[in-house]
């Protein structure tokens, strides 16, 4: 192993370079220590301090996840996972590596400098990294709030020389290591717009200058009211309907009639059932994200009303597909996914509890007791063969992995229904989790995924239930499963990234 690097100034004539470059680097320090900073004296040494443990960066996070919208929220989480892979390799490997004093403070009036002078070593600028690596991963995710926080990230790298705790290479190493640090982070989660596939394929679709001809039904439940006046404001010909949940279906069927367009603002199941009366009246239909979770909405990239207005006033659209399953005496739609097994009932108690404790809380309830509960697999008859399950999960579209679990679509319209099972076995929580955990092609005896276009399942026990779109509904006897490729036309910016 390496010995340490020590960055005292070397008295050799072999280390000559060194040793200029550690001269100039003193001259730029005691430069800058020199130079009047007009209105800093107030402003740097706070920042620097609000700094310490990274604290005004979680506070940023905070703020950003606060807005409510998902790309900011992706940011954030970006900036601060950023933010952590530099501190571990400052505190690891760059602190312990190279053994560098802080600098002498006697050219820096006493007015700049910290109360608390730092104990650890000046080489690379933990501060720095820390400042460049949060910033950098919330531009790469999105470049508008990078551009907001990018000035305050700067001010803090620039408040240790400012304050006489480091070099300037200090925070010139800092800040690349912690640029470094969120392109790394990058590269292992890949962002939105990297993973996005050009919309396709697009669809003729009436062009509502100020809206005139949408007739957009809101689920008043969903607590999206804001978001429907902001799109009001944007398409003030647009007609609004607000109504209770109960009320959907009646209003959706009414706006189909005089609509040039029919609109939804609601949840996941709010949407399935407006996309079921698009399809029957041969209309293309607007999607405002108004609930919890909002795959449909997000995986085509409307993630907010500014979005979805640009591409109805300017007519851009796409044909997507969606996901059919019926039996002998029901059928339905699904524009996201469709399962049986444990699913469905993590759905019912999920809705029995939302109520009173909110979606999130509910749901991570509604697992806990699922998986504790004693209960016998499922026995569904695939291609002849009855097989025990614990979950058969089908996705209209493949589902990419993102993180623990299959996350997002990139192309709704790929004509394929993406089918994973867990199959039986005494301890369903450990296969879950398994699966859970692996990647989404995997096959093991636990688990296994493939891609079809239809799918038939027999000798399902009466009233087994069966979730699709957030929904729950009781099947028995068969149930097959198709795509109906390209069926719906649905309003989506074409040249604005996620």
């Amino acid at each position: 192993m390496s010995p340490d690097l020590d960055l005292t100034v070397p008295a050799t004539a072999a280390r000559t370079p060194l040793r200029r470059l550690l001269e100039v680097d003193g001259r730029l320090f005691e430069a800058a220590a020199a130079w009047n900073w007009p209105g800093a004296e107030r402003v740097l040494p706070r920042l620097s301090r609000s700094a310490n443990h990274g604290v005004l960066w979680f506070a940023t996070a905070a703020a950003l996840a606060a807005s409510r919208t998902p790309r900011a929220r992706r940011a954030a989480a970006r900036g601060l996972a950023s933010l952590g892979l530099a501190s571990l390799t400052i505190n690891t490997l760059g602190k312990r590596s190279v053994r560098r004093a802080r600098p002498v403070l006697d050219p820096v009036p006493l007015v700049r400098q910290l109360k608390r002078q730092p104990i650890t070593t000046s080489f690379p600028s933990g501060h720095a990294a820390s400042a460049a690596a949060f910033a950098t991963g919330v531009a790469l995710e999105s470049p508008a709030w990078g551009a907001a926080v990018a000035p305050v990230a700067f001010s803090v790298a620039m408040s240790r020389v400012y304050t006489g705790v480091h070099f300037p290479s200090d925070v010139l190493a800092g800040a690349a290591l912690g640029a470094g640090a969120a392109f790394l982070v990058r590269r292992l989660v890949p962002t939105r717009a990297q993973l996005r596939r050009p919309a396709r394929p697009r669809a003729e679709a009436p062009a509502l200058p100020e809206g005139d001809g949408l007739v957009m039904v809101a689920n008043r439940a969903s607590g999206s009211a804001e978001r429907v006046r902001a799109l009001q404001d944007a398409l003030p010909k647009a007609e609004i309907v607000e109504c209770a949940p109960e009320e959907v279906g009646d209003e959706l069927a009414k706006a189909a009639a005089r609509a040039q367009v029919l609109g939804v603002c609601g949840g996941d199941g709010t949407v399935n059932a407006a996309a079921l009366v698009a399809l029957r009246h041969g209309l293309p239909l607007a999607v405002l994200p108004g609930g919890t979770l909002n795959h449909f909405a997000y995986d085509l990239g409307v993630e907010d009303e500014r979005q979805l207005a640009r591409a109805v006033r300017h007519g851009e659209a796409v044909r997507v597909d969606a996901g059919r399953f019926a039996t002998r005496d029901t059928e339905g739609l699904f524009l996201n996914t469709l399962s049986l097994g444990v699913y469905p009932e993590l759905v019912r108690a999920r809705d029995r509890w939302s109520h009173r404790i909110g979606g999130w809380p509910a749901g991570l309830l509604g697992a806990l007791r699922v998986l504790r509960a004693d209960r016998h697999p499922l026995e569904v008859e695939v291609g002849g063969e009855r097989r025990p399950l614990w979950l058969l999960f089908v996705g209209n579209g493949v589902y990419h992995r993102m993180g623990l679990a299959p996350g997002r679509r990139t192309d709704l319209a790929d004509g394929l229904l993406d089918v994973r099972v867990v199959h039986g076995s005494r301890r369903p929580a450990l296969r879950l989790l398994t699966a859970a955990a692996a990647g989404p092609l995997t096959r093991s005896p636990a688990h296994a995924a493939v891609q079809v276009n239809r799918l038939r399942l027999t000798g399902i026990a009466p009233d087994t239930p069966l979730a699709y779109d957030g929904e729950v509904t009781a099947v028995s006897g068969e149930v097959t499963l198709e795509k109906l490729p390209e069926a719906l036309t649905v309003y989506r910016p074409l040249h604005t990234g996620f």
